[in-house]
Order: C-alpha cells, then sequence, then structure tokens
C-alpha cells in the first residue's frame, strides 16, 4: 500500500464512483486499498467535500449511494438543470426578509443547495443545507420574496 497525492486520490475516487455503486466511505475506503493506495476515512471525508460528492437515492438500493455532481463545481450550472432539481426536490418554500426557506425530502437538500450555489442567481449571496431543509439568503433586506418567486416559477410550483 501506498500514499498518493491528492489529485491522484481525487482521480481514483471520481474514477470509482463512475463506476461502482458506493455506499459508505468504509467501502470507498477498501475499494481504493483494492488499488493500492492506502487512505484513512477522515481523508476520505474531507476528500468527498472537496470534490462535490453528493449523496443520492436510486432505484433497487437500500439508502443512498455517492454521486458526483453532473456538472463540475467551478461551472456555473444552466437555468434548465436549476428548473429540474428544483422541480423534482423542491416542496415547500418560505421567506422571512431576506432569508428563503426550501424544504425538500429528506437527504435531498444538498442537491438542491448545489443547484441554487451554482447557478449565480441574482440578489443571492448563498445557501447552508441540512438533511431536508436548505436555508438561502439574499443581499437585500427584502430581497427573499423576489428570490422566492423567482424560485416558485422555476419549480413551477403553485
Amino acid at each position: 500500500m501506498k500514499n498518493v497525492s491528492k489529485q491522484k486520490r481525487h482521480y481514483e475516487i471520481t474514477d470509482i464512483l463512475l463506476n461502482h455503486i458506493v455506499t459508505g466511505q468504509p467501502q470507498l475506503v477498501d475499494l481504493l486499498e483494492a488499488r493500492g493506495i492506502s487512505v484513512t476515512q477522515a481523508t476520505i471525508s474531507r476528500d468527498l467535500v472537496e470534490l462535490g460528492v453528493i449523496r443520492v437515492r436510486i432505484p433497487n438500493v437500500d439508502g443512498q449511494v455517492y454521486a458526483l455532481p453532473e456538472l463540475p463545481k467551478d461551472r456555473i450550472a444552466p437555468l434548465d438543470h436549476l428548473r429540474r432539481v428544483l422541480g423534482e426536490w423542491v416542496i415547500d418554500i418560505d421567506i422571512s426578509g431576506n432569508l428563503i426557506v426550501v424544504r425538500t425530502p429528506p437527504g435531498s437538500a444538498h442537491v438542491v443547495a448545489s443547484a441554487l450555489d451554482r447557478s449565480n442567481l441574482a440578489n443571492v449571496i448563498g445557501t447552508v443545507a441540512g438533511d431536508d431543509t436548505v436555508l438561502i439568503v439574499t443581499k437585500d433586506l427584502e430581497g427573499g420574496v423576489k428570490v422566492a418567486k423567482q424560485l416558485h416559477e422555476l419549480a413551477r410550483m403553485e
């Protein structure tokens, strides 16, 4: 077993996630070890965050699996991508001044937050994702109303 550079490790993790169904960090550690790469679970945890890896539910698999985002994390998501994500994952949107609270199914908030962060929506400073809730912060104190309306339209919510 050998230690490798972060770039090489990230490459191998990406390759594994594209070619295997990975349900947990211990499994990913084992798959890397099978490739001759020695790594701790703590390092894997940091790598997954740096790569922007998300957890999703897929048919015929118990629990969630690791997945790479559809777009590289430094690209801006097209509006169609944001529309699709919001349409599929947003349950409710509520506003308080410059704060917007978006509700999603359990385990899905990070998918919505990632799409929002990459969309470069006007007036949005950033997002914070929990398990089933995304907090969106806007620049203007009353900016939540405008952004929430835009999100409702994109999600095709009534």
